[in-house]
């Protein structure tokens, strides 16, 4: 077992000296039961094991039929899947859980990482070396944010298409995403800062993302000109900033709420090229072929400056204290969050949902107003029969199928003029995830799962046992 140092505050590790999970780079969707009681099969593994777009060379579209787990992960360690919330939940009333979810709770992170706390600052140097938050969530019309005095922080919002299943809100959290690239892609050639420029440069990058390898042809402008737009890679330095929320209600209607549920924060800290990727990519299935029950470690990071990943990018999160102040994430808490940013097959360049951009705007549950584009929601519930990985969200169920899972056409119809109609909850529904995430805080129990939800869930292997290694025969792209 790894070993490392412990620390305390506030009655959580920022170490702990065994990790209670050594493979919480796994997630707990990977558990899920892909065959229900009935015999139908659900694929939501679809969504994230893909046959890859270069430069992501990890082609793991065969997860979709196999849990090729080392043994010691064929136990599934987040036993907070199966913990019964009811009395709990019960406890909150509506006032209760929509004056909490209206604070705010990143006001004072700043201040708090200036006051260091002892058992915060891991290399006992007295100041905080991790990412200090420096976005005022003040954007204009275009998505840039600035600061007190009108300046740009370089920080800027952009609008996207939900990926596909955990994040939708109806499953418990609304959230956004913010970019920041070096100062040189701000600034024209003679060195002043341009937001002309900055945005020409965003956009390019916005394109880049999404175009084919072969396509080498492209450079930034201004000051940054001298550095080639390459095709599904960020240039060294992009950083992003996501804060995951609970939900609000406005007008009577799904919000997103001002308290922060996480904030995380990914930098590229070293750029490696299509041939450096593809030799790590080999490397990776090398080793687990040849040693299947070898547990992946991240030996470079702590809580203080995150996690490095293979592909060159460090992340670094915080989460609600007790008191539901934010604090740094432990190791084991961002090792949750590297597993997915560093090794599956639907990401790019280690992200999400960049290449899922819409426009320069701050992301809103207006943002979720938009058409079906290509049937992508549509392909996802009938594949899946459900709104999520863990196929408890009764809520989409109904509302989109029979009892005997026969899509409704009127339900589809709907969705295909307006995404929102799927993924916004009704606020009963918001509300008790709501409270159910807020027991997870009260425990601090989030190294045993983060997933809001009341009753115990039923889709989920709490072994994963020799005859459960099939999941489907029919891979769906």
């Amino acid at each position: 077992m790894k070993k490392i140092l412990i620390l305390s505050v506030l009655g959580f590790a920022l170490f702990a000296e065994n990790l209670q999970n050594q493979v919480a780079y796994i997630t707990s969707e990977c558990y899920t039961k892909t065959v229900d009681k009935n015999g139908i099969k659900h694929n939501p593994c679809f969504a994230c094991h893909i046959n890859s777009f270069e430069p992501n060379y990890t082609n793991d579209e065969s997860l979709q039929a196999s849990y090729d787990f080392p043994e010691y992960a064929t136990k599934n360690h987040w036993s907070n899947l199966f913990k019964d919330r009811t009395k709990e939940v019960v406890k909150i009333s509506d006032k209760e859980i929509l004056s909490y979810v209206r604070e705010d709770n990143y006001k004072n992170l700043s201040k708090r990482l200036k006051k260091l706390p002892k058992s915060w600052d891991v290399n006992k140097n007295g100041k905080w070396d991790g990412y200090k938050p420096d976005c005022y969530y003040n954007f204009d019309k275009d998505g840039f944010d600035r600061d007190k005095n009108g300046r740009l922080t370089g920080w800027v919002a952009f609008s996207y298409r939900p990926f596909l299943g955990t994040f939708w809100p109806t499953n418990g959290s609304t959230d956004d995403v913010l970019i920041r690239l070096p100062k040189k892609f701000w600034k024209d050639k003679n060195g002043k800062i341009d937001r002309r420029i900055y945005k020409a440069n965003l956009n390019i990058l916005k394109k880049q993302m999404r175009d084919k390898a072969d396509n080498y042809k492209k450079h930034f402008i201004g000051l940054a000109s001298d550095t080639r737009a390459i095709p599904r890679l960020y240039p060294k330095g992009t950083e992003f900033l996501h804060s995951v929320r609970y939900i609000d209600i406005k007008n009577g209607k799904a919000a997103m709420a001002k308290r922060m549920k996480e904030l995380r924060y990914a930098k590229k800290v070293s750029y490696l090229n299509y041939s450096q990727l593809r030799v790590k990519a080999g490397d990776d299935e090398k080793e687990a072929n040849d040693n299947p029950d070898e547990l992946e470690i991240y030996r470079v990071g702590n809580s203080e400056r995150g996690l490095y990943t293979k592909n060159g990018w460090f992340y670094e999160g915080f989460i609600e204290d007790k008191r539901g102040e934010l604090r740094p994430q432990n190791y084991e808490e961002t090792l949750y969050c590297v597993g997915c940013h560093s090794g599956i097959g639907a990401t790019t360049d280690s992200t999400f949902v960049f290449p899922r951009a819409m426009d320069w705007s701050w992301m809103g549950v207006k943002s979720l107003h938009v058409e079906d584009k290509n049937g992508e929601y549509a392909n996802y519930l009938l594949n899946n029969m459900s709104g999520n990985e863990f196929r408890d969200n009764d809520e989409v169920i109904r509302k989109f199928f029979t009892k005997d899972f026969k899509p409704k056409k009127e339900a589809f119809g709907r969705l295909k003029n307006d995404i929102s109609y799927l993924l916004l909850p009704s606020l009963k529904r918001a509300l008790m995830l709501n409270k159910a995430y807020k027991v997870i805080v009260d425990e601090q129990s989030f190294i045993y799962g983060r997933e809001g939800h009341v009753k115990p869930l039923e889709n989920v292997y709490k072994k994963v046992k020799q005859e459960q290694s099939t999941k489907l025969k029919v891979l769906i792209k």
